[in-house]
């Protein structure tokens, strides 16, 4: 396609337009995670990014993604401030870059390629950057994707089905076919799949019950910051008047300094519990690993599992040597800790390796805010339902869940809580399966790479750098070129 056909059936955008797209982008991000109800609205937010990529330049598309980015990441993240102070603006900014980058890469493909390429590629452009994003590279940090949006719709067991990422290729998949319609078609398509969606994630799902010959456990927990050692065997004599039933405790990520103190095994031994709590498996004086121990009924120390992947910036312990699921009287359960919840390259080994149960002791300081903890709170109902398992989700001041395999919360504990108790019984007897996305994902950020070479190599791409420097006289060399086309 020349351009001036491409002029004629994709025109760029006038900037007043591309200002309105940009502020509808980031409301209805906003709106998408701030009312539950409202979490179909990211749909809205995917199309006027997709849209913004008809913009005149690739510099402008590029910073109109980034404009966008530090908009939406500023405010849903500002607990960043309170956490790292004047640096949460680099940090901001560094994810806003890969929504710059997105609009810009669709920008070139349509540019380069046409508008039906572009609307292929959006969706494979979108996933890679985002698992890029989440999942491969130091900086890593899978908050605020699509997919998150829908954690508390009552239908998320049939949108996990994908996965979390298969969830922003659909959707993003969806608006490149519309995109493709005639203007009024187009519009007339695009509302009526809005409103289905709205009312697909919003309607009430079915209690389907479980049967009651399934293997399960009994669980209770007790929400508890940076608690004395000497006091603890005082909580768990709380916690156990409360849920007398209860075979298996779990306290969060970072209750002890160090390993689980003798009071606190011998606790277990006179009481005969399971206990899991957190705390540091010590290397030497400097080095230690963030681990979760399992105390049996004897007193001693069964099982214990590090940390995968340690806060960055923070002194959180070495990652985890390897990963084991604990093989306990009830079945295999799977141990994480924390931010390791938060990636699917770590919780997709635990589901591999057979666990029938997920329990994720947790730190999230009650400084950082309600905000914080409700964001936090939505990764724990999308991995139960996009593995099909249950999990237990213990924090040190709020949120703590107990999930069902469906993604729907049994119990939780408020923030910030300190010594709220919650309970129930986990459902085990079956072990998880990965979502398709999984090696969907992994393809599309290798396509993605591949297509930032090649734009970025490319004399006929005018991004805003460039890998080879080609002259300024080159031109491509056609029977047929119009002097008027040629690309500098």
């Amino acid at each position: 396609m020349n351009s001036n056909c491409a002029a004629k059936s994709d025109p760029p955008l006038r900037t007043q337009s591309a200002l309105l797209l940009a502020a509808g982008a980031v409301a209805a991000f906003h709106l998408a995670y701030t009312v539950s109800a409202c979490s179909f609205m990211v749909v809205v937010f995917l199309a006027c990014l997709f849209t913004l990529s008809r913009v005149a330049t690739s510099r402008r598309a590029f910073y109109f993604g980034l404009g966008i980015g530090l908009a939406i990441y500023g405010p849903q993240l500002s607990f960043f401030w309170n956490v790292f102070g004047p640096a949460a603006v680099a940090l901001w900014a560094v994810l806003a870059f890969w929504i710059g980058l997105f609009v810009l890469l669709t920008r070139a493909c349509r540019a380069r390629l046409g508008p039906f390429w572009a609307a292929v590629l959006a969706p494979f452009l979108w996933t890679g950057l985002e698992y890029f994003r989440s999942e491969l590279y130091y900086l890593r940090f899978s908050w605020l994707n699509i997919g998150y949006a829908f954690s508390d719709s009552p239908q998320l067991l049939a949108l996990a089905g994908m996965g979390v990422y298969g969830i922003g290729f659909e959707l993003m998949g969806a608006v490149g076919l519309v995109s493709l319609l005639p203007r009024r078609p187009a519009l007339a398509t695009a509302t009526a799949l809005l409103v289905a969606l709205g009312f697909a994630t919003n309607w009430p799902a079915r209690n389907t019950p479980t049967s009651a010959n399934a293997p399960s456990v009994r669980v209770a927990a007790m929400q508890m910051e940076f608690p004395a050692a000497l006091e603890v065997p005082l909580k768990l004599d709380q916690l156990q008047r409360a849920h007398p039933a209860a075979e298996l405790l779990v306290l969060s990520e970072y209750t002890f300094d160090g390993a689980l103190p003798a009071r606190v095994t011998d606790w277990c031994r006179r009481h005969t519990r399971h206990l899991i709590a957190g705390g540091k498996d010590d290397v030497d004086d400097e080095q230690f690993f963030n681990t979760a121990f399992v105390a049996g009924p004897d007193g001693s120390i069964v099982f214990k599992q590090a940390k995968a992947v340690p806060i960055q910036f923070f002194k959180d312990g070495l990652p985890a040597r390897e990963q084991k699921v604990w093989r306990s009287p009830w079945g295999a359960l799977g141990l994480a800790t924390c931010y390791d919840l938060s990636y699917t390259r770590v919780m997709d080994r635990l589901v591999e390796l057979g666990a029938e149960g997920l329990i994720v002791p947790t730190m999230d300081v009650a400084d950082w805010g309600a905000h914080e903890h409700r964001l936090h709170a939505r990764i724990g109902p999308m991995r139960a339902a996009e593995y099909g398992l249950p999990v237990f989700r213990v924090a040190s001041s709020g949120i703590s869940q107990l999930i069902d395999r469906r993604g729907r919360v049994l119990a939780n504990a408020p923030f910030p809580g300190e010594n709220a108790i919650l309970g129930g019984k986990m459902k085990l007897g079956r072990v998880g399966f990965l979502p398709p996305d999984r090696t969907l994902a992994e393809q599309c950020a290798w396509f993605a790479a591949l297509v930032l070479f090649c734009l970025a190599c490319s004399p006929l791409t005018d991004l805003p750098w460039r890998v080879i420097r080609f002259p300024r006289h080159f031109v491509l060399s056609s029977p047929t070129q119009n002097p008027s086309n040629t690309i500098l």
